[in-house]
C-alpha cells in the first residue's frame, strides 16, 4: 500500500493590493500538503516563489513525483537527505511533524524537542505605496513596522519613511528593499534611513551583487533575505550582513530551519524569522523557529482578508500560539 498524501493549490484573497519593489499581487497562492497514516492526518503549507524558480504547478508535480513512488512516508531525516530545499519540502516536512503530533498526541513543539512557545513581537508590513497611504496603514500603535520601499526614486522613498515615522513616532522600523537598490542608491538612502532611526535594512542589493557590502561602511544593521538559503556560507555572509532572515520555504522546512537558526546564532549573527503572504498553517511552524529571534515578521495572516480558523492569535504587535490551532486540527476557512 502506497503512502497516503495529497497536494493542492489554494488561493486566499489579500486585504488590498500587496506591493513590493518586485511587483504586486491580490491573492496568496499556497500549496497545502496532507499526509495520512493510521487514521491520523498531518498538514503543511508553502508558497512557491517565482523569484527562486518555483511555481504552484511545479511544486505540486515535484511533491507527487517524490511521494508517488514510495510505499511509505519518509522520515523527516530521509526527506532532508533526498529532496532539495524549497517550498515543497517545507510543506511536506511540516506535514510530517503535524502527523507525528497527531499520532502521538503530543504538541508539535514536543515532537521537535522544543519548549512550549511564548508570545513574540511581530512586525506589521506596510505595502509599498504613496507616503500618505503608508501612513494611513498605521492604524494603531504597532511597536514594530516593516516598510516596503522601492528603488526608483530616493526622494519618494525618503518621503515614505518620513510619513511612516510621523504616523508612528515610537515604533521600531525595518526597511525592506527586496533587492531593488544599487550601491549608489543605498548610499544616498543612508541619510533618510538614519534620520528616522531605522533599526534594520533588509536586502537592499540584489543577492548576486551583495559582495559590494563588504567594503561599505553602513551606519545601520543590514539584514539578508534573498541572499540566505539552506546551504549556508556563514563566513561569507558575516562579512556583509549582521542579521539573517530565515524563512521556512527557503530552508525547506521547520526541521532544517531550527538547525540553521542554531548555526546562525553560533556564528554570532542575529536571527530574523520572516514569512510569505500565507495563512496560519504556514505561520505556526515558523513561530516555533522565531522563539528568541532578534526580529520576527510573521504577520502573513493579518495581510489576508481572512485567515484559517484557530490560527495565530494576533495582538497589537504580538503573535501567539493558539489554544487550539489549525496546525494539527481543522483546516477550515
Amino acid at each position: 500500500m502506497r503512502c497516503a498524501f495529497n497536494a493542492v493549490h489554494e488561493a486566499w484573497p489579500i486585504a488590498g493590493d500587496f506591493r513590493i519593489a518586485r511587483g504586486s499581487k491580490r491573492w496568496a497562492d499556497v500549496v497545502v500538503v496532507t499526509v495520512a497514516q493510521d487514521g491520523a492526518v498531518g498538514a503543511g503549507e508553502c508558497v512557491p516563489y517565482a523569484r527562486y524558480g518555483e511555481s504552484v504547478r511545479g511544486c505540486i508535480d515535484e511533491l507527487r513525483k517524490f511521494l508517488g513512488r514510495r510505499r511509505r512516508l519518509p522520515t523527516r531525516e530521509e526527506l532532508i537527505a533526498s529532496m532539495p530545499a524549497g517550498a515543497g519540502r517545507n510543506a511536506l516536512d511540516c506535514a510530517l511533524v503535524d502527523l507525528e503530533a497527531a499520532l502521538t498526541g503530543r504538541p508539535a513543539w514536543e515532537v521537535l524537542e522544543l519548549p512550549e512557545p511564548v508570545q513574540v513581537q511581530t512586525a506589521l508590513t506596510l505595502s509599498l505605496d504613496t507616503p500618505e497611504a503608508m501612513a494611513r496603514a498605521v492604524e494603531r500603535p504597532w511597536p514594530l513596522l516593516k516598510c516596503k520601499l522601492g528603488g526608483d526614486d530616493v526622494g519618494a522613498d525618503a518621503a515614505r519613511l518620513r510619513a511612516v515615522r510621523e504616523a508612528a513616532p515610537e515604533a521600531r522600523l525595518i526597511v525592506d528593499a527586496n533587492e531593488s537598490w544599487s550601491v549608489s542608491y543605498l548610499e544616498a538612502m543612508f541619510g533618510p534611513l538614519t534620520e528616522v532611526d531605522v533599526a534594520l535594512l533588509e536586502q537592499p542589493l540584489p543577492a548576486d551583487a551583495d559582495d559590494a557590502l563588504v567594503a561599505l561602511d553602513a551606519p545601520l544593521p543590514i539584514g539578508a533575505d534573498e541572499s540566505v538559503h539552506d546551504g549556508l556560507a556563514l563566513d561569507a555572509l558575516a562579512e556583509k550582513y549582521t542579521v539573517l532572515n530565515l524563512k521556512l520555504d527557503k530552508t525547506g522546512g521547520v526541521t532544517r530551519a531550527l538547525a540553521v537558526r542554531d548555526a546562525v546564532r553560533d556564528a554570532g549573527l542575529g536571527v530574523m524569522v520572516g514569512c510569505m503572504v500565507a495563512t496560519s498553517l504556514w505561520m505556526l511552524p515558523a513561530l516555533l523557529v522565531a522563539q528568541g529571534a532578534r526580529f520576527v515578521d510573521l504577520d502573513g495572516g493579518l495581510l489576508l482578508r481572512g485567515d484559517r480558523v484557530r490560527g495565530v492569535e494576533y495582538g497589537t504587535g504580538t503573535a501567539a500560539w493558539p489554544r487550539k490551532s489549525c496546525w494539527g486540527g481543522d483546516l477550515g476557512r
